[in-house]
């Protein structure tokens, strides 16, 4: 199967460059998709859709076949809701997504370009020609891409093609922010003080920035999803932040301009849910708390929220629907809201498209969203009245990503999965991904792995099911972020709803660092860690056949070993009888069950009744182990007592002096280079830009000297670690 999908790639490929039109390739889905794969699709299906409660109604004509103009785990959403309505569907992708899992979803997949998005999923006459020739009646766009490009949705309309989403006009009125605030504004919502107009340049955004007020925020016009965003306190980060907010609009957006408006400390980003039809109807759908985010990114939403009441929820809800009312939307939309303290709210912007977060909506109202907008854009008028919107439960949702947490909070984590499994069986689970063993995390595209969704009666329920499911997710190949979401959702502050947009930075000031083993959790991963090895250790005494030569295998019943996590080293006994082992760490005696089935990446370990998942990561000769606990991935050395004392005549390694080097803290593009062997530079001073994922980075010098050398330039393609500049 793995040769057919290659096969399929490599004819994609030649067609290309051959300069013939994009290849099609129809086939169904069972006929290129692995049973585990299409077990797995299955799996994933009852259980996005499990929590909806509204039935769809097959006698209920829409489209015949349906276009995604997307990738990845939006796009296997949107095919989930199309095979539930009879839609046949088609997927686009670029040469390396050829064996993606949204394209062995589809009834059909057309090849619109090489990897880069702008060769691929931005490329609107290649997306056109897959359209005519697969004879789509209809598009989804996702969220990113080209979800709200009027011009795509303009060449959309002139072939006769439904764009599933709202109009022209909703699309270029709510996506400039300039625009969109001065409509909200006409429309009575609550609107931030700023600059309505085009910041021309860095010392016009100065003179705007004192008028308003430090602290201010520089965001891209057309921008979205956090990129082309700066807070700013002073002048000079003011003109940083131009700086760097264009270059990001106009490399994710094509769209350079910028506004600046007033930086609203400690605020909660609240969103409502809109949904409107194309007769005058429209109703909001709850609000999402979205307060969690690391660089204006959004990582943990959930809803409901719980710092609104029932009048401020109903008052939120009623500008919504002014300003959907107001543009003569037509579709399923957000609009966010910045919050203070004293529940006061503020319009941050409108979003004319299905949001990433929007299963925690689905989750609590029963509905189908992308049901809902197929429907819409159908011609139907919606099925619901206001006072039909319930808040049924909580549901939770954490941003899985392929990244690495402990580098400001998450900088990217490009490779292949080696390994894979989701959380699915869990009751009350959903998740929402596009990917697979195997899959490849690439530098092209957003890093997210999956969209992790808890769902329960109350919010104790869904946090619960959240951690439970964190737990059980088995993610090899590619850093990941687990570990700091379940340190979030398990967080006092976090249990207790007291957060703010600035949570990540106030809770971890020196930067996210893992959890912090309580002096009980500390003995229960030692014992585990002994349990472990000595379980390693017996197994390797068992042999499925006989030797030619007798094998002596000792009738060990009990170890004394030497355990050492960072630079503390504890002494231990072990034994064991049968699966229970007694582990005795530093006077206290602990008792681990487990069936030990080290062969599965999962282990569910009982220590003294408590029950803990932890998954062995990595064993080496030599007794090193990486140990996932809680979360947070532990090196754990287990030695016995001999091995031990021998490691003490083991030099130490020299640790790097970074100070005079600078390397890449992530994968990426490098943007700029600003200085050339020879150069004199001052620490702090920028050495280059990197962008990654479409935000760029700027890397600094470690502290003062002469420039050695540098190892790259402007364009190159860099790895994490890779050496940049050396100083002397």
């Amino acid at each position: 199967m793995a040769g057919l999908c290659a096969a399929a790639g490599a004819l994609v490929a030649a067609g290309r460059r051959s300069g013939q039109s994009p290849q099609l390739f129809v086939r169904t889905a069972a006929s290129w998709t692995p049973k585990s794969v299409l077990h797995q699709s299955r799996h994933q299906l009852r259980a996005s859709h499990s929590l909806s409660s509204v039935r769809n109604d097959l006698n209920e004509k829409t489209f015949d076949k349906l276009l995604i103009a997307n990738r990845g785990e939006i796009a296997c959403r949107v095919i989930k809701t199309c095979k539930k309505m009879g839609i046949k569907t088609v997927a686009i992708h670029s040469d390396v997504d050829a064996s993606s899992v949204h394209v062995k979803m589809a009834d059909e997949a057309v090849c619109v370009g090489p990897a880069p998005t702008s060769k691929s999923y931005l490329n609107m006459d290649a997306i056109m020609e897959a359209i005519k020739k697969t004879r789509a009646q209809a598009v989804h766009p996702g969220y990113g891409f080209l979800s709200e490009n009027k011009e795509f949705a303009k060449l959309l309309a002139a072939e006769g093609v439904t764009f599933i989403g709202p109009d022209t006009h909703a699309i270029q009125a709510m996506g400039d922010k300039i625009e969109s605030k001065l409509l909200a504004k006409k429309a009575k919502v609550n609107t931030i003080p700023g600059f309505d107009g085009v910041v021309k340049d860095a010392d016009e955004a100065v003179r705007i920035a004192r008028e308003i007020g430090y602290p201010v925020m520089i965001k891209a016009s057309a921008g979205g999803g956090g990129k082309g965003m700066r807070i700013a306190w002073d002048d000079e980060e003011t003109r940083d932040g131009f700086r760097f907010s264009s270059q990001e609009a106009a490399s994710s957006f094509g769209d350079d301009r910028l506004l600046i408006e007033k930086f609203i400390d400690n605020p909660r980003h609240i969103e409502i849910q809109v949904l409107a039809d194309k007769h005058g109807n429209a109703l909001w759908l709850n609000e999402r708390e979205c307060s969690i985010q690391r660089r204006n990114q959004k990582v943990v939403e959930e809803a409901p929220s719980t710092f609104l009441d029932s009048e401020t929820r109903r008052a939120m809800g009623e500008q919504a629907v002014a300003l959907a009312r107001a543009v003569k939307y037509s579709s399923a939309g957000t609009v966010e809201f910045l919050v203070d303290s004293r529940k006061n709210f503020y319009f941050l912007e409108m979003n004319t498209r299905l949001q990433v977060e929007h299963p925690v909506t689905e989750c609590i109202t029963g509905l189908d969203l992308v049901q809902e907008m197929i429907r819409v854009a159908k011609g139907y008028p919606l099925r619901h009245k206001q006072a039909d919107i319930p808040i049924n439960g909580w549901a939770i949702e954490c941003r899985v990503y392929a990244e690495d947490p402990y580098k400001s909070f998450g900088l990217p984590s490009i490779g292949k999965l080696s390994q894979y499994e989701e959380p699915v069986y869990l009751p009350g689970v959903r998740v929402d991904s596009g990917i697979q063993p195997g899959s490849d995390i690439s530098i092209y595209y957003d890093p997210m792995i999956s969209k992790l969704i808890s769902y329960g009666s109350n919010r104790t329920e869904a946090l619960e099911r959240m951690e439970a499911a964190l737990d059980n997710y088995v993610i090899r190949g590619v850093s990941h972020n687990i570990a700091l979401l379940r340190e979030v959702v398990n967080h006092k502050r976090f249990v207790e709803g007291d957060i703010n947009t600035k949570f990540l930075s106030d809770v971890y000031p020196d930067g996210f660092k893992g959890h912090k083993l309580t002096k009980t959790e500390k003995q229960q991963l030692i014992a585990i860690a002994s349990s472990l090895y000595v379980a390693y250790q017996l197994r390797a005494q068992r042999f499925e056949e006989n030797s030619r030569v007798p094998i002596l295998k000792p009738k060990i019943a009990h170890w004394d070993l030497s355990i050492k996590m960072g630079d503390e080293i504890h002494s231990v006994t072990a034994s064991n009888s049968g699966s229970k082992f007694c582990v005795e760490v530093d006077g206290s005696k602990l008792n681990v069950t487990s069936e030990w089935n080290l062969a599965s990446p999962l282990l569910s370990v009982n220590i003294d009744g408590t029950q803990r998942i932890v998954q062995c990561l990595s064993r080496e000769a030599g007794g090193h182990m990486s140990i996932q606990f809680l979360g947070t991935v532990y090196k754990v050395y287990v030695l016995t007592e001999l091995a031990a004392k021998l490691n003490t005549f083991m030099l130490e390694k020299v640790a790097e002096d970074t100070s005079s080097i600078l390397r890449s803290p992530m994968p990426g593009v490098m943007v700029a280079v600003s200085v050339k062997p020879g150069d004199m530079v001052s620490e702090g001073q920028e050495i280059c830009v990197i962008e990654a994922m479409k935000m760029q980075n700027s890397m600094s010098a470690g502290k003062t000297g002469k420039v050695k050398s540098v190892h790259c330039k402007a364009g190159d393609t860099v790895g994490e670690g890779d050496l940049l500049v050396e100083l002397e």
